[in-house]
């Protein structure tokens, strides 16, 4: 995207509206992004490699499952696969978002996959709920996208470079806790989320003697289950009800 071209993109009105619909969850995203930054150099990982890795890798729960296995020294494998799994839901995030822009050049096409988020996700699917061409949904995405990109680095970047000024008794470990909360219940939008998501919470906890934070992986593997299988269920109801419509209309 050139200069001329983004700076259009921000004049746009539908920038603005992305920025605002990103306001309220950027307070959790940056809490967020703060603990995971400390975490990170805590975690025994070098300033430096913290920081390519906040940057590059920007996926903040892929980050957070991954720092616990760093430290125990979790074979590379169970790294690597536990990342994977945090984030498959990406690949139906792209899914559905190339609906939207696969009329893009490839390049933008690759900036929308980096800075695509859970939370941008949501916003963007209740602002343009309808797949059809719209001259709002590019700026809005980056309006969306800048604000939360920028709560997430800037707070990260923070916590990386203050790290060992941060005591632990300060208890962010909570805070982000409370903040990854704050960040999941915006994202539970149907049915079909709040099971997975109980689902995956009672996994964890019951696999959560296994070693090497295996149960992660577990949880991952339930959610996914519980999710297609609702997802299932709903499709079959509606096929059974259109079957039923249909028979009444001919039976009239």
């Amino acid at each position: 995207m050139s200069l001329q071209s983004a700076l259009a993109q921000t004049r746009h009105p539908a920038f603005r509206e992305g920025l605002a619909d990103l306001i309220g969850p950027a307070l959790g995203i940056a809490a967020w992004g703060l603990v995971t930054g400390v975490a990170m150099v805590k975690s025994g990982m070098s300033v430096w490699l913290a920081l390519v890795m906040s940057i590059a890798v920007y996926a903040g729960s892929a980050q957070l499952s991954v720092i616990p296995l760093l430290a125990v020294g979790a074979p590379l494998w169970v790294v690597w696969l536990t990342a994977t799994c945090v984030n498959l839901r990406f690949v139906i995030f792209s899914s559905l978002w190339r609906s939207y822009f696969q009329s893009q050049p490839l390049g933008r096409r690759l900036a929308i996959g980096y800075f695509s988020g859970d939370v941008i996700f949501v916003a963007f699917m209740k602002r343009f709920p309808r797949v059809e061409p719209d001259p709002d949904q590019v700026p809005y995405f980056w309006g969306a996208a800048s604000l939360n990109w920028l709560a997430w680095q800037i707070p990260s970047i923070a916590g990386i470079l203050l790290a060992n000024e941060v005591p632990l008794s300060w208890g962010l470990g909570f805070a982000g806790v409370l903040a990854l909360l704050g960040v999941l219940l915006s994202l539970l939008v149907d049915r079909a989320t709040w099971v997975a998501t109980g689902v995956a919470a009672s996994a964890a906890v019951a696999a959560y003697a296994l070693p090497l934070k295996l149960n992660i992986l577990v949880a991952i593997a339930a959610a996914i289950a519980a999710g297609l299988a609702m997802e299932s269920a709903q499709r079959h109801a509606r096929q059974q009800a259109l079957r039923q419509r249909a028979a009444g209309e001919d039976g009239a």
